[in-house]
């Protein structure tokens, strides 16, 4: 269960993807919360109340440098390209962000694909999955496997959501678990109350979790 509740130390956190459907919840939770918020996208336009919004690459070194200088905590919430776009571009981009984050914690959002089924085997290898999906999944699956060979000082945290996450209602409850599937979907604004209280009260250091509503 999650509360809206003022942190007693506000942190710096910086969000890559502010404009996506995840990123800017992520980024309206913390600042609901009294954090400093820095909402980054390519365009520069995360127009979220109390969220400061800046331009900026995910790929670009010295950009992450720069933002992980400034702040406690970034958060990708990024994802390959689903126009055609290659998936190398940015899985390259997630190698940038492992290797120039520095002190700054790395709280990622990840995909559904990785998490085991009671037997075992993983989501995305099901009969069932949609194949529509496949390949953007097979890709956040490697970053995924890049997080867990990152080196030992980086403080990562994945987030999988449910395999259904869309736009819906903050419920003040939410599941959590490890590996393993828990539940068949999550809102976003769960997704994000989930995030921000990893945040303020880190309980999933260089592992993964997931969240389902």
């Amino acid at each position: 269960m999650t509360e809206n509740r003022t942190a007693p130390t506000p942190l710096r956190i910086a969000v890559y993807g502010a404009t996506g459907m995840v990123g800017s919840r992520i980024a309206a939770e913390a600042a609901g919360r009294g954090h400093s918020v820095t909402g980054i996208s390519r365009s520069g336009d995360a127009a979220i109340d109390g969220v400061t919004p800046r331009a900026g690459d995910l790929g670009d070194a010295a950009d992450i440098r720069a933002v992980a200088a400034d702040h406690d905590v970034i958060v990708s919430a990024t994802g390959p390209s689903r126009t055609g776009g290659l998936h190398d571009t940015w899985l390259d981009a997630v190698d940038t962000l492992i290797a120039n984050a520095g002190s700054a914690r790395v709280l990622f959002v990840g995909g559904a694909g990785s998490l085991l089924l009671p037997d075992g085997s993983r989501l995305v290898d099901s009969p069932d999955f949609p194949e529509e999906y496949a390949a953007e999944s097979r890709t956040g699956i490697e970053a995924f496997d890049r997080f867990k060979a990152a080196p030992a000082e980086l403080d990562w945290t994945y987030l999988s959501p449910a395999p259904v996450i869309a736009p819906g209602e903050r419920t003040e409850t939410y599941r959590t678990g490890g590996d393993h599937l828990i539940g068949d979907h999550v809102s976003a604004e769960d997704y994000a109350a989930a995030m921000v209280d990893e945040i303020e009260t880190p309980a999933h250091r260089r592992e993964r979790f997931t969240v389902a509503s």
